[in-house]
């Protein structure tokens, strides 16, 4: 519910509060006096963007301000959505500065425009004559149906099923696409992971075949680098080994009388040790390492082998060619297990489809159920207004295709004659008739959904008299159990019960004030006569208003 509304500097419009009425709010005034532009501000503040009207005085910020009271709109999950503190009253805020700027804050924090849109769409509703063109809309009709019918529950089922469908169709063509590409290429592929598997490419082999490679091509050099130090270590008169051994050994025999000289013989002897084992080590390296001409062309070819793999592939390393061979070996395998696979997959779309069909087919029957009271209570409103031979009939189709909304077509079919077949009503209803019509619609989603605050914006347009009464009466009527803002020309409908607001324009600037009884009384009467209020209007606006109070 619109608890106040608070506009500075905007359009023509430099100061006004309103405390609104929780029930029935009547607004009229002069054409011109500024009642759109009311609404303009509330859409500002609702998310709307500024279409760079909004400031009046250059010089300091345009500030719409409005607190709602919204206990029973349950949408306490929004406010959790966005990361914003519930209260049961919140206080929204739009500010535009003269550079055009614009922010907003719900309660102390800032929100994005988005925020504001989706937050406004459940606090608001503005309905104007417009807006009557929204029948045109199927959505509009087939949602009516489902509010009506309570099908939350089956569109919340049946959305999941269609998003999952729809998964499961986006990866079947992309698997499709990706097996057209493939098996193009299959011929090529085959050759190339044969070829890969022939090559038998092992981890590290490279590294460690370029060192064996390097190692045997420079066999004669190390030959003669072992065998030199072999000689210096073995020969049999000036050999390392053999010097120190002797040394060794004079030392142990002069122990007795020269302490240190048994340290160093034990010294000497680890030395000799590690000698003979670096001469053992040496022969068994020159006899390993042998200028072998066959092993080291094998190794060359190796070689060239991985080389010219990682050349036609254009690898940047060994590991690269790995993970490239890998690569091929799974798009083949992708290619021998493709029609399994697809197969599968097919299976279960299937599925899924006929799940998603089920669900759209159960919104279905509950759309035909509904159907027929939401025609027998449209035009019973209908009637009411002046319609007596409306006739109102939902048409709705069971189509193959799936929508958002089911796989449904509706169509909303009128007329206002007897002998005129019914058609389309966007194509076939009058303004009037289109503002009756949606009138009845909204009274009906009224019943059965929690609505916010609606406003409605000379919905009356092409009605007049006994008819303007009736619909009077039914906005009345709807305002028992929610709060209306209803903007009108017509003084029936101006005459109901509630609070009555004033636009008017005063030294160019737009404002508006709440009427007394007696002030009722002759706007009213100026509605009926003009602004030289006569006593016959005077006395007519008396009648209207009799019992109001």
């Amino acid at each position: 519910m619109l608890k106040s509304l608070t506009i500075e500097n905007y359009a023509l419009i430099d100061s006004l509060n309103v405390e609104w009425d929780e029930h029935l709010n009547i607004i009229t005034g002069e054409t011109g006096a500024g009642k759109s532009i009311l609404l303009g501000a509330l859409g500002l503040l609702l998310g709307a963007k500024n279409e760079g009207q909004a400031i009046k005085d250059l010089e300091r910020n345009c500030i719409i301000e409005a607190t709602f009271d919204i206990a029973k709109l349950n949408i306490e999950h929004i406010f959790e959505a966005n990361d914003l503190d519930y209260e049961p009253e919140i206080t929204i805020r739009r500010i535009i500065t003269p550079a055009g700027k614009s922010r907003a804050f719900v309660g102390d924090m800032p929100v994005q425009l988005a925020t504001l849109k989706e937050l406004g769409a459940h606090l608001v509703d503005i309905h104007s004559q417009h807006q009557n063109l929204v029948i045109s809309s199927e959505e509009f009709r087939t949602t009516t149906l489902d509010t009506l019918a309570g099908n939350a529950p089956l569109m919340e089922g049946y959305t999941s099923l269609l998003a999952s469908l729809n998964a499961l169709r986006s990866e079947h063509r992309t698997m499709v696409a990706e097996m057209e590409t493939a098996r193009k290429d299959e011929e090529w592929l085959r050759y190339t992971v044969e070829e890969f598997r022939a090559a038998k490419l092992k981890e590290g082999e490279q590294a460690e075949t370029e060192q064996m490679l390097a190692t045997l091509e420079s066999a004669d050099r190390i030959g003669e680098a072992l065998t030199t130090l072999r000689n210096a270590l073995d020969d049999e008169e000036l050999g390392a080994i053999v010097t120190l051994t002797r040394s060794q050994r004079d030392l142990e025999t002069i122990g007795e009388r020269y302490a240190e000289g048994v340290n160093i013989a034990e010294r000497l002897k680890s030395v000799v040790a590690e000698l003979k084992d670096i001469s053992s080590t040496a022969a068994d390296e020159a006899e390993r390492i042998d200028a072998d001409p066959e092993k080291l062309q094998k190794l060359s070819d190796r070689l060239n082998t991985i080389y010219s793999l990682e050349m036609k592939h254009r690898a940047e390393s060994y590991d690269d060619l790995l993970a490239k061979a890998a690569t091929f070996e799974a798009r083949l395998a992708t290619i021998d297990n493709s029609d399994t696979a697809l197969k599968e997959l097919e299976a279960r779309i299937a599925e899924a489809d006929k799940a998603c069909r089920a669900a759209a087919h159960a919104l279905h029957t509950s759309r035909t159920e509904i159907a027929k009271s939401l025609e027998e209570s449209v035009v019973a409103t209908l009637r009411q207004l002046g319609m007596e031979d409306a006739q109102f009939i939902v048409d709705i189709t069971e189509g193959e295709h799936y929508t958002p909304l089911g796989t449904d077509s509706v169509a909303y079919l009128f007329t206002a004659n007897r002998t005129t077949k019914p058609g389309a009503v966007e194509r076939i209803a009058s303004g009037g008739e289109l503002s009756r019509i949606m009138l009845a619609l909204k009274a009906l989603i009224a019943e059965r959904k929690m609505l916010p605050t609606v406003i409605f914006d000379e919905i009356d347009t092409g009605v007049s008299g006994r008819i303007a009464d009736a619909m009077g009466d039914i906005i009345s009527r709807l305002a028992g159990s929610m709060q209306i803002v209803d903007i009108t020309h017509l003084p029936q409908v101006a005459s109901k019960s509630g609070a009555h607001f004033v636009v008017y324009k005063e030294e160019g600037h737009t404002n508006i004030r709440r009427l007394t009884k007696a002030e009722r009384v002759d706007e009213i009467a100026k509605m009926l006569s003009g602004s030289a209020i006569t006593d016959a209007a005077t006395k007519q606006a008396r009648i209207l208003l009799a019992n109001k109070y």
